[in-house]
């Protein structure tokens, strides 16, 4: 197995699955089967969800809403997908921890290093909900951060495309896919991996990001066990 302990990215679109808004169960399922996969091959597994799905920030704030306020309801709705994670994960029989920036009673507790890393090392699943707790910040900035804290060997980010291109592969055919990259090479060829704050903190502390495509099953096994199916962005 190529990472032993790894921080899982997904986003809160990737959840909507074929549907417009909201959660689907069948990504649900899918998603937790994944993960259960990796969790039983002996892998230790934290998740940051985002909750774009439900609502986000930025987009509040676009359009006359107060930023702080807006980017609060965003931690909220990465939590409300964190809940609904959980629950299929339990279902499947797996032992879970939710954890958040922000401490809700009794849904879960605050985050903190050392109630994470000992949660994951009991072979619990680490859910971190609530980004960072703070405003301004992405969960992007969130799951590098919490991948710092926990001492994850890498990043995945779960996307729905097969790793990073030259351009969008939605839209340009031309477009070709990159193995690896070294950060610098990523900002420099402006490739929107994640936020500059984020690429800026993982770039500080080495810690490699690896993106590949969440939505075909198997995938992240594949990734755990070092089968190269996406991009490596390290130094």
């Amino acid at each position: 197995m190529k990472y032993k302990r790894i921080l899982l990215k997904l986003s809160g679109e990737s959840l909507m699955g074929s549907q417009s808004y909201g959660i689907s169960p069948e990504m649900l399922t899918q998603y937790a089967t994944d993960i259960k996969a990796a969790v039983e091959r002996g892998c230790e597994v934290a998740i940051v969800i985002g909750g774009g799905n439900i609502f986000r920030g930025l987009s509040g704030a676009a359009k006359g809403m107060d930023r702080v306020q807006g980017d609060y309801m965003g931690m909220m709705a990465t939590l409300i997908n964190s809940m609904a994670l959980q629950a299929e994960l339990e279902r499947q029989g797996l032992k879970t921890e939710l954890l958040s920036g922000l401490a809700i009673e009794p849904i879960c507790k605050e985050m903190s290093r050392r109630r994470a890393k000992e949660a994951m090392a009991e072979g619990r699943v680490v859910i971190i909900g609530g980004g960072t707790g703070n405003p301004y910040f992405t969960t992007d900035t969130a799951s590098t951060l919490r991948a710092i804290e926990v001492e994850a060997d890498v990043i995945l980010k779960g996307t729905r495309v097969d790793g990073v291109y030259t351009a969008d592969p939605e839209k340009d055919p031309t477009a070709t896919k990159y193995q690896t990259l070294s950060y610098s090479e990523a900002l420099e060829k402006k490739l929107k991996i994640m936020d500059l704050t984020a690429f800026a903190l993982a770039e500080d502390n080495n810690l490699p990001i690896y993106v590949f495509d969440m939505n075909r099953p198997g995938n992240l096994l594949r990734v755990v066990e070092g089968e190269e199916i996406g991009t490596l962005i390290a130094k």
